[in-house]
């Protein structure tokens, strides 16, 4: 089993999208999503290669993996490195997903 470690990019996607929830769901919409990112990141953590490469394909960006948060429109971005979970974004799948992946500065440069 490999942990899953969310950076703070990562943690401040997951803030944000509870606060989205909150605000335009419900409390118990978002106590669901939080509850669906802990589920989905213990089978990661336990299946850490059964995310998809192709976004990282498509970005270019060697290693990056995404999944599909259940029940959400949401995916989880990451990279399986030798003792833990990378997760660096949470980002809803209606999003440029691309663009905003690129647009990371370069010092920040997801495949560091």
């Amino acid at each position: 089993m490999k942990p899953a470690r969310l950076r703070p990019r990562a943690r401040d996607d997951r803030r944000e999208a509870v606060r989205y929830y909150r605000q335009n769901a419900s409390v118990d919409v978002a106590r669901r999503f939080v509850g669906a990112i802990k589920s989905d990141l213990g089978t990661l953590q336990t299946h850490p290669s059964i995310g998809s490469p192709r976004i990282g394909a498509e970005v270019g960006i060697e290693g990056l993996r995404a999944w599909d948060v259940s029940g959400f429109a949401v995916v989880l971005l990451y990279f399986e490195r030798e003792d833990h979970l990378d997760v660096v974004r949470i980002l809803g799948q209606r999003e440029d997903i691309a663009t905003v992946l690129q647009a990371e500065p370069k010092s920040g440069r997801m495949n560091l």
